[in-house]
């Protein structure tokens, strides 16, 4: 066999085997349905100490990887309340603190590439479902959490959002503060 041959049939084995790393990253990340199926599967009032401290550990990891439409998918889904639900408030800031930084920085992303006339229909459904909410009744989270997410949610909106963006979410924003407010009182 030529040297050539023997090249080409080299340069082949390679390609074959970067082409089935790809294949293999690809089905590795992880998806909406993926990050439901791991929450359900260990629900977090079954798992004690360090068990469940690694199971929530894991999710977080696997919530961070997901592109930002399936973690919409995901948050509208509503599939992780429970989990959230059933942790105590510094397993809570802990999760947060994971999980935070990284799903306010796509969102951002997300809305600084969004055409202008969606962004505002967006604002204008997000403000709709925020008036229609009974102020009475208390997110499932404490004062330090709430203030947490808040907090990191304005970070990304001043660091991460253009100009346009920030114009266009000001509303949005304004209402929060209104919203918050009345829980709190």
């Amino acid at each position: 066999m030529s040297n050539v041959k023997k090249g080409l049939l080299v340069l082949a084995g390679i390609w074959v085997i970067a082409g089935g790393l790809i294949f293999l990253a690809r089905q590795a990340r992880p998806t909406a349905e993926s990050v439901s199926k791991l929450a359900a599967a260990h629900p977090i009032t079954s798992l004690q100490g360090s068990d469940r401290a690694r199971h929530l550990d894991r999710l977080a990891d696997h919530l961070n990887r997901l592109e930002f439409e399936e973690r919409r998918k995901l948050r509208l889904g509503r599939t992780l309340e429970p989990t959230f639900q059933g942790m105590t408030p510094e397993e809570q800031a802990r999760f947060l603190d994971r999980t935070l930084p990284a799903g306010m920085t796509q969102m951002m992303e997300a809305f600084n590439k969004m055409e202008p006339e969606k962004r505002k229909r967006f604002v204008d459904r997000a403000l709709g479902e925020m008036r229609s909410h009974d102020p009475a009744v208390a997110p499932p989270v404490d004062d330090a959490n709430l203030q947490r997410i808040v907090g990191e949610g304005l970070k990304a909106f001043y660091n991460d959002s253009s100009a346009e963006t920030k114009m266009d979410l000001a509303p949005l924003i304004e209402e929060m503060q209104r919203g918050l407010q009345h829980v709190r009182r």
